[in-house]
């Protein structure tokens, strides 16, 4: 087990530092502006896929006749109809888009991009079903190869489009790449069935998914859209890059912990000592991984935009600190999210991500009334913690964990990221390793320690090999 977690580690980290490289290699390349106008080609593919996401995946790992062929072909045929039904929507809707977005002479680029949709809904689900066996080549697999493509061709593509066609002709190629990826890996044939019976069950375990992916759709990408129309693509790309940085790293840990933990605390999900230790495992993981990216932002974030994007995002340093707090509370969450979706408690993250999505009427507001950057952080950052506290106690209240032993790492990692962001407002300067962030990283070093150290079920989960000992069973060691 502890083979499968590595792989799906070392498979997320490497498909998403190779995306990273993409993007940084993309806004090195082209203008700030540009980079802007490439963001607004994410968020427009956030906003078709939030309309289709009814957790299809999830099911098929999740549900107890997840191994029927006749099911798995029935989640592949409403999978394919959410592919046309998106990229039907993007095209009709380009023009409104764009012109939201203030970049109207773009339109036709929004009408190419509704090939990314239609060319996913291709894309066969036996990467998702072998989880059930604890198999994530595949879906490695399937993650890896379109980053590594896409990346590959971005200084061909610049040669002959050297502006913001260089994202728009990558994500086209990444999702090409995908859908062939997933059938090369396949075990089974590639079937497809408009059965009702499957759909109004997929709906009923999804709609919550739905809902939370339409308030997803608000957290990842409502700011960048708000500081695009208010403050135009220049602030938009600085935003976008700060979150690049951040987000990146969240991401993969977050998806990571989901597709090994979920698999475990699903089979586990009716033995209630074991899925109590496997719950608190997996929310003390989300916990480390979360102060872990604080602590690398802290000592590295400023080196990397001075030595890989150059001095024309020199103006997103400051930021870095904040960005990184907002979505290591986004990670924390993530552990919360994955224990109530192993019971099927799909609207746990629908409801604390409402915490969020109901601070960007203030974040408008405020730039309107003459706010910066630092303004929509903050109330974000609010908005996070809020609904983390809220996902804490659903998980407590509804799935029924008992949160004992995730006290203690709440105050030590509380501590940390407190002091990391204490140390950060003390800086004079910009500058890469200043002296007042050398002496302040070894007490931030101490204190990344002593939360791991407070974290005695992850550690005891480490120790045995990731083979877990219940609750009920006496450990000779404690």
């Amino acid at each position: 087990m502890l083979k499968s977690a590595l792989l799906l580690l070392s498979g997320n980290a490497s498909s998403s530092a190779v995306l990273f490289i993409r993007n940084l290699l993309i806004a090195r390349l082209i203008s700030v502006e540009d980079y802007g106008i490439a963001a607004t080609f994410a968020i427009s593919m956030g906003a078709v896929e939030m309309l289709g996401a009814i957790g299809l995946q999830h099911l098929i790992i999740q549900d107890d006749d997840g191994d029927n062929p006749k099911k798995q072909a029935g989640l592949q045929g409403f999978h394919l109809l959410r592919g046309f039904l998106s990229a039907a929507i993007l095209f009709f809707l380009s023009g409104p888009i764009s012109r939201f977005m203030g970049v109207p002479e773009i339109a036709w680029a929004f009408q190419v991009l509704a090939i990314v949709p239609l060319v996913r809904g291709f894309v066969h689900f036996d990467i998702y079903r072998l989880q059930r066996q604890m198999e994530f080549l595949p879906l490695v697999s399937s993650a890896l190869a379109p980053a590594l493509v896409s990346t590959a061709l971005v200084w061909p593509i610049y040669l002959v489009f050297p502006n913001y066609r260089v994202m728009l002709f990558a994500l086209i190629i990444q999702a090409v790449i995908l859908a062939g990826v997933s059938h090369a890996f396949s075990k089974r044939a590639y079937r497809v069935t408009l059965d009702r019976g499957i759909m109004t069950e997929a709906i009923s375990f999804g709609w919550p998914l739905l809902l939370n992916s339409i308030l997803l759709f608000g957290v990842f990408q409502g700011e960048k859209i708000i500081v695009g129309r208010e403050l135009g693509m220049e602030q938009l790309a600085l935003l976008a890059m700060g979150f690049t940085l951040t987000l990146t790293p969240t991401l993969i840990l977050a998806s990571s912990a989901r597709s090994f933990f979920l698999p475990q605390l699903s089979r586990a999900k009716n033995a209630q000592h074991d899925f109590q230790y496997l719950s608190i495992v997996t929310m003390q993981s989300s916990l480390l991984n979360g102060a872990l990216l604080v602590t690398a932002i802290f000592l590295f974030g400023g080196p990397l935009v001075h030595f890989v994007l150059g001095p024309k995002y020199s103006a997103l340093i400051p930021y870095l600190p904040w960005l990184a707090l907002l979505n290591a509370l986004r990670v924390f969450k993530a552990g919360c999210a994955v224990v109530a979706l192993a019971k099927a408690h799909t609207t746990n993250a629908m409801i604390s991500n409402m915490f969020r999505v109901a601070t960007l009427p203030i974040s408008w507001f405020a730039l309107i009334s003459g706010a910066d950057l630092y303004a929509v952080i903050i109330i974000a950052i609010v908005g996070e913690m809020l609904g983390y506290l809220v996902a804490l106690a659903l998980v407590h209240y509804k799935v029924g964990v008992i949160l004992g032993r995730m006290i203690l790492p709440l105050i030590t990692t509380g501590v940390l990221l407190t002091y990391t962001l204490a140390q950060t407002s003390l800086e004079e300067s910009n500058i890469p390793f200043s002296l007042p962030q050398i002496i302040g990283f070894v007490p931030v070093a101490l204190l990344l320690i002593l939360s791991l150290y407070s974290m005695y079920e992850f550690r005891r989960y480490i120790k045995n090999h990731s083979t877990f000992i219940p609750f009920k069973q006496k450990d000779p060691n404690s």
